[in-house]
């Protein structure tokens, strides 16, 4: 007797099993194909950045091999044409490139506005601010003081990539507007600084020594000298980023 009766338990245990498990599966189907479509969405969209990538990838190297043969307005072209459909590390530069032959062609109005919106489309600091420096360099001897603080100030911050740069441009930036004690300041702190270059140390030896003299009226030529290099790019840039993004952007 106490055989059937543990037989008829097992019976109902094993009903109620199959209930639960009948009540469950559809959740765990439901749960496995939600699982299964997020992976094969998230696989399609890597593939389509992928194939976009190494798209944008060739058009922009071809637009630099167009520029490096002095076809300057068919390499214009062709970084508009990676402006518009690439990534956004491509789009940037190619805006950053459009706005450096702008700036050849001694148009500053349109090389700000590529700059700008390079730093826009920008998808880290590092593109990002070298388009806000290149735009305020770009900026230097016409805007006034108040602009160009507002564009660098923020460029000087610890941890930012072109802080050195932006400091020396908002250096110039001040003597230029009449404000040689805080510039010659700024400058002295440059000359001294281990993250300055050589460059920028004698730059900033030669701009002490003119405040010193008085010798005001050589600033534009000396800030319009400054402004045409290229900022030092810091040691954790990508190499073959900063290299492809030399023709044109440099301005």
């Amino acid at each position: 007797m106490v055989d059937l009766f543990d037989e008829v338990e097992e019976q109902l245990r094993s009903a109620r099993y199959r209930t639960l498990a009948l009540r469950v599966l559809p959740w765990v189907l439901g749960i496995a194909l939600a699982a299964l479509a997020a992976y094969v969405g998230w696989w399609a969209w890597k593939n389509h950045q992928d194939k976009t990538a190494f798209k944008a990838s060739d058009e922009y190297s071809a637009a630099v091999d167009a520029y490096a043969a002095h076809d300057e307005t068919r390499a214009f072209g062709m970084f508009a044409d990676v402006a518009k459909t690439g990534t956004p590390v491509y789009r940037a530069m190619a805006l950053m490139q459009q706005g450096g032959l702008r700036m050849q062609a001694n148009d500053t109005d349109q090389a700000v506005k590529f700059f700008d919106q390079a730093a826009d489309v920008a998808p880290d600091p590092m593109l990002g601010d070298l388009a806000r420096l290149k735009s305020a360099l770009a900026l230097l001897d016409t805007a006034p003081y108040a602009e160009l603080e507002k564009r660098l100030q923020p460029l000087t911050k610890d941890g930012a990539p072109y802080r050195m740069p932006a400091k020396e441009a908002l250096a110039f930036a001040k003597m230029m507007a009449g404000k040689t004690t805080e510039a010659r300041g700024d400058f002295a702190v440059l000359s001294l600084s281990p993250d300055s270059s050589d460059a920028m140390r004698d730059r900033a030896r030669l701009a002490m020594d003119m405040i010193d003299s008085g010798s005001a009226k050589a600033v534009p030529a000396m800030v319009k000298a400054a402004a045409a290099l290229p900022p030092t790019p810091p040691q954790s840039e990508m190499q073959p980023q900063a290299q492809t993004a030399q023709p044109g952007a440099a301005q």
